[in-house]
């Protein structure tokens, strides 16, 4: 008998414990802690719980910011803030973001709609009990609705992100486009026998691109990654399994038409057919604090909402993804998945109306899916689809999408790696796993620019590769453009050139051909390059071809235009500095706050995978305004092992120490350890958010 008791006592034991041990791991309240690197870390109960406190996180650092581009979301920016919002007001509506936004709330799920419910109550009651750390004219937003935070969704995604710059339908928001570096590296290739990731997204510093990092914990999920500010759930991100990154493609997932005005309606099919139309009336706050009410127009044909209008043509738009309200669910679900088959259960509904996939495993799997909505559409090629196609004929009138299975996807290749640097998806890897005679003319173009060779040649020349020779390869600054054309430049210069033309090709010949902080000459070809336009493909002597893709474009058809142009240039750079000698980070600077540094990294028109871009400060000096976001490099060991960095800090609220606080790192080419582990956040812990349940 005692026997059988001591025996029962042994299994009861065995039952009991673990199930403390597992309780002891569960958070009984939900807390964030924050890092010393302004990173949230949320440990939530469940999963409201967890979109609750990820609104709250997002609001003690870019609050502010935050409820700014839920009231441009609205379409009432103007009447919150003046005259100079109206023009966004005016896109928003002419868009239906706020009508569809509601249809789109209306659609979700139960379980869906809870999680933004949680998310937009955790930005309330952060308001609600922080007041003061609110600045005054927003809080004029308050509160915000689930509805806020997809028209949020949808303004970004579908109205910035999915419409080419070409379109111009945003406002402010023209002079670069939104670009990305990423790699994912199978075990092959991989000097551990560990796949790799690299996540290197490219966008502007600033607004409705502003990446936020953050941890996300609860008993449905464990994953790290970022996010644009606002909204409510992870885009890029990795858990103990699997991550992926996204790079924006070569994707057309809009349409312009031309329509032929008459009698009120437009020609179609051999009708004439009335134009949907309506007013809406926005208001416009004035300086002394009254509202103005301004009538809105707005014309919608069978293809889209009017965008611009000439007399009797105009022109529409067609977006796709307007009725497939799903794109928080699927984030949600691919942040969720433990294996590949989970992960791409998760994207087949395509509801991410684009950007490329590229994704690695811990099993060892990667995978490049050219990820889209793209249209069927009934005629025409790429270069076709840039321009407006003709509106009064259903011949041109696109009504489906493709689905899942016939976009290109390459899982596993041969050669051991996978890249994207915003390249069509031909080019992933070499040898090439994709033809694009399989494909419809119309699914992207057939060209691979500087960066995107630069990116392979970083890989075929280092592999097998560590995660610190990743980390190394991906600040690299190196130029592939000057590698293509500055023997000849500076050959002909040195030959016929000016003495300041000679001069400076003397500069250019001892110069290593990178951007970092110290290269000189770096300036010169920068000036040069771009009074040149290049990299458009007239100034090149022999265009890019896809039986040499790695190696072409090269040379210069027009070597006296250059010399004269390098002659001019070189003056210009003296006049301002001094001297053609002039290193690259004395002109180009990394300022944000009190921050100020010399700047490394350059345009990717010029070949350069560290992408930055520059905008005019005082003193003919530059300082960056776009390029490299949020870096992620990931090691699917186990553990996992990840470094990351957001140059530009995770902060923007007046006052916050994390605003342009690793920018430092950025200039040495660091990145941060991931903290995950609840030990590790504790060891580098600066303060807890707790009581977020209550």
């Amino acid at each position: 008998m005692r026997r059988w008791f001591n025996f029962r006592r042994l299994a009861l034991f065995f039952v009991i414990i673990p199930i403390a041990i597992a309780s002891a791991m569960k958070p009984i309240h939900t807390e964030i802690l924050w890092d010393t690197w302004g990173v949230p870390h949320i440990f939530a109960t469940n999963a409201p719980e967890l979109f609750k406190a990820f609104g709250w996180a997002q609001m003690e650092s870019h609050g502010d910011l935050l409820l700014h581009l839920y009231g441009q979301a609205r379409g009432r920016a103007a009447e919150y803030w003046g005259e100079e919002e109206l023009a966004s007001d005016e896109q928003v509506w002419r868009m239906g973001i706020p009508d569809r936004a509601q249809k789109w709330y209306d659609a979700q799920n139960s379980e869906i709609r809870s999680y933004l419910d949680a998310f937009a109550q955790g930005i309330n009651s952060y308001a609600a009990e922080y007041p003061d750390k609110i600045s005054d004219p927003l809080k004029v937003v308050l509160p915000v609705t689930g509805t806020d935070i997809l028209a949020h969704i949808q303004r970004v995604v579908h109205f910035t992100f999915l419409i080419a710059a070409e379109v111009s339908v945003q406002p402010g928001i023209k002079q670069w486009q939104a670009g990305s570096n990423a790699w994912a590296i199978a075990p092959s290739q991989s000097a551990t026998g560990n796949a790799l990731l690299l996540t290197n997204p490219h966008l502007p510093w600033s607004d409705r691109f502003l990446l936020y990092e953050a941890h996300l914990n609860s008993p449905e999920i464990d994953a790290y990654g970022c996010t644009p500010v606002g909204m409510p759930l992870l885009v890029m991100a990795f858990n103990d399994y699997l991550g992926w990154a996204h790079t924006v493609n070569q994707h057309n997932g809009w349409g312009l038409y031309e329509l032929s005005l008459t009698k009120g309606g437009y020609r179609f099919d051999g009708e004439v057919r009335p134009l949907e139309t309506e007013v809406k009336t926005l208001k416009v706050k004035l300086p002394d604090g009254t509202l103005r009410e301004t009538p809105l127009s707005i014309s919608r044909s069978i293809h889209g909402p009017l965008i611009s209008q000439k007399g009797d043509r105009a022109i529409a738009l067609k977006v796709v993804g307007l009725d497939e309200p799903g794109i928080v669910e699927q984030y949600w679900n691919m942040a969720r998945s433990r294996n590949l088959q989970e992960f791409e259960t998760a994207l087949k509904p395509l509801q991410i109306p684009l950007f490329t996939v590229l994704y690695g495993d811990r099993d060892g799997h990667i995978l490049h899916l050219f990820n889209g909505q793209i249209p069927v559409r009934p005629v025409g090629d790429w270069d076709d689809w840039m321009h407006p196609m003709p509106g009064d004929t259903p011949a041109t009138l696109w009504t489906k999408t493709h689905p899942y299975s016939d976009l290109p996807r390459v899982l596993d290749p041969t050669s051991g790696w996978l890249q994207n640097a915003n390249d069509p998806p031909w080019t992933t890897t070499f040898p090439p796993a994709l033809n694009p005679d399989d494909y419809p003319s119309y699914f992207s173009s057939q060209l691979m620019k500087f960066r995107a060779q630069q990116s392979v040649k970083l890989l075929q020349n280092n592999l097998p590769l560590t995660l610190e020779k990743l980390i190394e390869l991906k600040f690299s600054s190196e130029s592939e453009l000057a590698n293509r054309i500055l023997k000849d430049l500076v050959t002909a210069t040195q030959n016929q050139g000016s003495d300041l033309a000679k001069e400076a090709a003397n500069v250019l010949s001892t110069w290593d051909r990178k951007t970092d902080a110290a290269s000189q000459g770096a300036v010169l070809f920068a000036f040069w390059a771009e009074a040149m336009n290049l990299p458009d493909s007239s100034v090149l002597a022999t265009p890019w071809s896809p039986q040499n893709p790695l190696n072409t474009p090269q040379g210069l058809a027009n070597p006296t235009k250059a010399m004269a142009t390098l002659d001019r240039v070189a003056r210009q750079v003296k006049d301002a500095y001094g001297t053609l000698n002039v290193a690259w980070g004395d002109v180009f600077r990394l300022r944000l706050g009190d921050v100020d540094l010399p700047a490394r990294g350059g345009s990717g028109d010029l070949g350069i995978f560290s992408v930055l871009q520059f905008a005019p400060a005082a003193s003919g000096q530059f300082q960056a305004a776009f390029g490299d976001t949020y870096i992620a490099a990931i090691e699917f060991s186990d553990p996992i092992r990840a470094k990351v960095l957001l140059p530009y800090g995770n902060a923007t609220q007046p006052g916050s120490p994390h605003r342009g606080d690793q920018l430092s790192l950025y200039l040495n080419r660091e990145l941060r350890p991931v903290w995950r582990a609840r030990s590790e956040i504790e060891a580098h812990l600066d303060f807890k958010s707790l009581g977020l349940s209550q």
